[in-house]
């Protein structure tokens, strides 16, 4: 008898077969699942496992609703804000991330940030869309070049560490700022700013790459941008809630800012409509992880977790232990 499984979201083609070879797994085609609909599938089908999505609020009034038959919950992401790990620890419910497989497209993602932020892609590709029937000048629509610039990159974790490789391929000056300094072998030349506020005036472009929480919400505030250079660029693919978004509108209308590359924002789906009326911002749907490799390598490493639990082994990649 295979075991039971829900899922909470649609999923990749190869991810659902092998759902389908390996579990029992109802779930609804086309739509995602509420939390009501999660509790009433996973009660309904006696199922052991659940698999979710960052859509999913998986917090500690909906965790204790679950069945006594739910042996782990996995979330096919890195990040876990939507998860109540408290809560999911104090019910002794195993619960796992995603980490390492979406690294390299998060990195690919945010270089592609930088270069249409200070490329001013979403002016050209409008120029283009709108029929483009009269030439430039030397002086009109000029962008930043990206090779040399100096980039600071707040986090050098994983996904700071890629976007630093592909930057040194664009011969950038590195510059970084960390809980802590990494060995040189890790470094690679970049310089360590142990204040962030330290290191905001010497760059050209930053980009964010922290994770969330208490210490980290809305660090990019008022002061901060006022203390990058003029003109600087600012792009985020990390988390919407490291932005003070007022303060960054207004760095980017008033000119203090050149441009912004953005992928996450505060309130997702419903983002804020005045960055979508700005021309010097280029925007993206929360996308960093959407290639078709890295979505299904997301989906295996988080039925990988489930079948290790659901064997009686410790998961692979515990949020709590």
């Amino acid at each position: 008898m295979k075991p039971r499984l829900i899922v909470s979201r649609q999923i990749p083609p190869a991810v659902a077969a092998r759902i389908r070879a390996e579990f029992d797994c109802p779930w609804p085609e086309g739509r995602d699942m509420t939390a009501d609909d999660v509790i009433a599938a996973l009660t309904q089908t006696n199922a052991d496992a659940l698999m979710l999505t960052s859509h999913l609020k998986f917090g500690a009034e909906i965790i204790a609703r679950l069945p006594a038959t739910v042996k782990i919950a996995a979330t096919c992401s890195v990040g876990f804000e939507h998860i109540d790990v408290a809560a999911a620890k104090a019910r002794g419910l195993p619960v796992t991330n995603t980490p390492d497989v979406l690294t390299d497209c998060t990195a690919d993602l945010t270089f592609m940030l930088i270069l249409a932020a200070c490329r001013r892609a979403h002016e050209y590709d409008g120029i283009m869309r709108a029929g483009w029937r009269r030439g430039y000048g030397l002086g009109e629509m000029l962008g930043l070049k990206v090779s040399g610039k100096r980039l600071g990159i707040l986090g050098l974790g994983r996904i700071g560490q890629a976007v630093a490789a592909r930057a040194r391929g664009f011969g950038m000056q590195i510059l970084y700022s960390h809980p802590r300094r990494l060995p040189p072998e890790q470094e690679h030349g970049a310089t360590y700013f142990a204040s962030f506020d330290e290191m905001l005036p010497h760059c050209d472009i930053l980009t964010l790459h922290a994770r969330s929480g208490p210490e980290t919400a809305g660090i990019m505030d008022a002061g901060k941008f006022s203390r990058l250079p003029k003109g600087a660029v600012f792009v985020n693919a990390a988390r919407g809630n490291l932005v003070d978004e007022d303060a960054l509108l207004a760095a980017l209308t008033s000119g203090h800012l050149f441009a912004a590359g953005l992928d996450v924002f505060n309130n997702e789906p419903a983002f804020d409509l005045r960055f979508a009326a700005l021309d010097n911002v280029f925007l993206v749907p929360h996308m960093g992880s959407a290639t078709v490799e890295t979505r299904n390598a997301m989906g295996m490493r988080a039925l990988d977790n489930i079948q290790a639990v659901l064997a009686g082994k410790p998961p692979i990649d515990p949020l709590w232990s």
